[in-house]
């Protein structure tokens, strides 16, 4: 059985999908996919929490996405998968997660999340697509409703679930920013406001050009703002991040590799502007409510631009094309000199993850700079100053 709405992202007015004997002690969200995926899931998993505040709430995510939920006193474990597991891993998960569970929720509509859901509770939801070839699972659970490739961003796809559960929307993307930095870090970035720029979107047809960069980060050291440059600690973004440290100001703060994710959001929290591909750290820093120059190409906004802090409207904040601020975010698109348009929702101009994409290698600096200072301008939302929403007038 599926739901179905008149209208994208709006909840349908009928009764729930799956109504449950008696309220879970148990739950588990199973969000087996990238770690933007895990984090969008947040404000499904907001929702549970606040329905059931006695319940135990675990999250089935893949190994190394796990740390974008650190700190939140919601989730009680996070367990963590391989992506491709050895037959031994995988049987001690089925044993640790089969039916503990009174609700286990899927967000993603594949084959593994969905049984993981079936196996982990006694009723279990998910998320399915349409067709005869996934009838299978659909079967399997309790209750599903459809997913939406097209007109749906994914919080609000996930927030259907809470839809077919009858319990009521939480939309903000939950990020914990109370973990302690070490003393010097903390030294460093108490010493003049800075702006935080995180390059490294790991797939490279989502990234900008250091050109861009640098020249970005001239313009903000001359108005007396320090740059702070962000970056895991892979070997890959660790090079990408020293290639660009050096045409950089000389008083750049570099964490690059410094600081786990959950230490970046306290950093992030304090930073005067954000900016930064699409990327998941770009999607911490707009839910936290700083305000953020998220930098599109090739990707849908619809369905996986950032979600401001502030916004709670059932239906995406972005559409398709365009480039324009709402709230605290300020998504910016890139330019395109190609048939297809942006976005062309292709994996770069050489139609794989590791091609650049023309429309962002294309896009000047003094388009973003004019975004930030837009944004400069601007009181911080969680300082009740941002709330209201202006047209995406930039057309391309």
């Amino acid at each position: 059985m599926t739901a179905t709405t008149d209208t994208p992202g709006i909840p349908a007015a009928q009764p729930p999908l799956l109504v449950l004997p008696r309220p879970p002690a148990r739950i588990l969200v199973v969000a087996t996919r990238r770690i933007g995926d895990v984090l969008l899931a947040t404000p499904l998993i907001a929702s549970l929490h606040a329905a059931w505040p006695g319940a135990r709430l675990d999250v089935l995510v893949f190994s190394g996405t796990g740390g974008v939920l650190a700190g939140l006193s919601m989730v009680d474990t996070v367990i963590e998968v391989p992506e491709r597991p050895a037959p031994g891993e995988h049987a001690r998960l089925l044993r640790r997660i089969a039916c503990g569970y009174d609700l286990a929720l899927s967000t993603i509509p594949g084959d593994r999340p969905t049984l993981y859901a079936r196996i982990a509770g006694r009723r279990a939801i998910g998320i399915q697509l349409d067709g005869a070839k996934h009838l299978w699972k659909r079967r399997l659970l309790s209750a599903s409703v459809p997913y939406d490739e097209q007109g749906l961003h994914t919080v609000l796809q996930n927030l259907r679930l809470a839809d077919a559960l009858g319990i009521p929307r939480r939309h903000a993307v939950q990020v914990a920013a109370d973990a302690a930095l070490p003393p010097t870090i903390e030294a460093e970035i108490e010493r003049a406001p800075f702006i935080v720029i995180h390059p490294w979107p790991r797939f490279r047809y989502k990234m900008w050009h250091e050109a861009g960069f640098a020249e970005f980060g001239r313009w903000a050291r001359a108005r007396s703002l320090r740059i702070l440059l962000s970056a895991s600690g892979s070997a890959d973004e660790l090079a990408y991040a020293q290639t660009l440290r050096s045409q950089l100001p000389q008083d750049t703060i570099d964490l690059a590799g410094r600081v786990s994710l959950a230490q970046l959001a306290g950093v992030l929290r304090r930073a005067r502007l954000y900016l930064g591909p699409d990327t998941v750290v770009t999607h911490m820093a707009a839910a936290l409510g700083v305000p953020t120059i998220a930098l599109f190409g090739p990707s849908d906004p619809v369905r996986w631009g950032p979600w401001p802090a502030l916004h709670a409207a059932d239906t995406s904040p972005w559409p398709r094309t365009g480039s324009g601020r709402i709230g605290n975010v300020y998504l910016l698109q890139g330019i395109a000199p190609c048939a297809p348009g942006v976005p062309c929702l292709m994996e770069g101009c050489g139609r794989h993850v590791e091609s650049t994409s023309d429309c962002l290698t294309g896009l000047p600096a003094a388009r973003v700079i004019a975004a930030a200072v837009e944004l400069l301008a601007l009181e911080r939302p969680d300082a009740g100053g941002i709330d209201g929403r202006q047209p995406m007038s930039e057309r391309q």
